[in-house]
C-alpha cells in the first residue's frame, strides 16, 4: 500500500511538472510575439480562421477580426486575406464569417480576398499564398497570441515573409490553449510544417 501511494504521488508530481512546463514554454513564446512590431503598409494581411458558431464568430475569432480591422483601417493599401474553411457545426466558412465582420467594421469588400478551402493552419498559408497580389513581399499574419509563434513559423516554411500581429486569447480559453499549443508545435515539427 505504501509503494502504491508513493507511486501515485510521484506520478501526480511528474504530470504537474509537465503541465506547468508546457504552460511556461507557451507563455514565453507568446511574450516574444509582443516584442515584434508589425510594419506599416504591409502588402497583405492574412487573418487565420477560428471557430464559427453557426454564422457568428467565436470570441477568439472576433478578437482576430478586430485586430485585423484596426490594422487594415490604418493601412488602406494592405490587401486582407481571410483564411479558413467550413468546419463541423459551422453554417458558413470561417472566411465568409470574417469577410462579413470586416465589412461591418469598415473594410471595403474589394480589399478582401477569401480563402475558404483550408482546414488547418498549414493549409491556410499554402492556399493563401496562391491568392497573394502580384509583387507582394511583406505580409502580416493575425492570430491569437498563443498561436502566433507556430503560425509565423509555418508561414515562413511555405515561403511567406510575415510578421505577427497578436489578438488576445479569451480568458476562458487560456488554460486549454496554452497547454495544447506545445503539443501542436511538436506535431508541426514532426510533420515538417515548421
Amino acid at each position: 500500500m505504501f509503494f502504491l501511494n508513493k507511486y501515485v504521488v510521484w506520478s501526480i508530481c511528474i504530470v504537474g511538472i509537465v503541465l506547468v512546463s508546457m504552460f511556461l514554454f507557451t507563455s514565453f513564446l507568446v511574450f516574444r510575439q509582443y516584442q515584434e512590431a508589425a510594419p506599416k503598409n504591409a502588402d497583405y494581411l492574412i487573418v487565420l480562421g477560428a471557430r464559427v458558431k453557426g454564422e457568428k464568430p467565436s470570441k477568439s475569432l472576433k478578437n482576430r477580426i478586430k485586430v485585423a480591422a484596426n490594422y487594415a483601417n490604418s493601412n488602406p493599401n494592405t490587401v486582407v486575406i481571410v483564411s479558413g474553411g467550413k468546419g463541423k457545426g459551422e453554417k458558413i466558412s470561417e472566411a465568409e464569417c470574417m469577410e462579413r465582420e470586416l465589412i461591418q467594421l469598415g473594410i471595403q469588400k474589394q480589399r478582401i480576398i477569401k480563402e475558404d478551402q483550408s482546414t488547418n493552419t498549414y493549409q491556410n498559408f499554402i492556399f493563401s499564398k496562391r491568392l497573394l497580389p502580384k509583387g507582394a513581399k511583406i505580409g502580416i499574419v493575425v492570430s491569437n497570441d498563443y498561436h502566433l509563434y507556430r503560425a509565423k513559423k509555418m508561414a515562413r516554411k511555405v515561403g511567406l515573409n510575415v510578421y505577427g500581429l497578436p489578438a488576445k486569447t479569451p480568458l476562458k480559453a487560456i488554460p486549454n490553449a496554452y497547454l495544447r499549443e506545445p503539443i501542436s508545435i511538436l506535431k508541426a515539427i514532426l510533420l515538417k510544417q515548421m
